[in-house]
């Protein structure tokens, strides 16, 4: 099952939780507002990959961050419609 980071006080992961609640996808939501051990797991899967060059130089946060099953990483939840 696909993982998503993100807050609920963030209107994008507000938005993609909906969308995909509505059309049935699984995934397990990790709220990191909530829950320390969220946002370090979190924080290792952004300051280590890539993807996220751009965003930290925004000063941007990066989320929702989806983590697909076989590790993967995407910000694009979206494609999962």
């Amino acid at each position: 099952m696909m993982k998503i980071y993100g807050s609920m006080l963030c209107p994008d992961c507000v938005k993609c939780r909906e969308e995909l609640d509505a059309t049935g996808v699984a995934y397990e939501y990790l709220d990191f507002s909530e829950n320390l051990k969220n946002l370090k797991e979190f924080l290792a899967i952004r300051d280590g990959n890539t993807l996220f060059d751009s965003i930290r130089q925004d000063g941007k946060i990066g989320i929702p961050c989806i983590v697909r099953e076989d590790g993967s990483v995407t910000l694009d939840w979206e494609e999962f419609m």
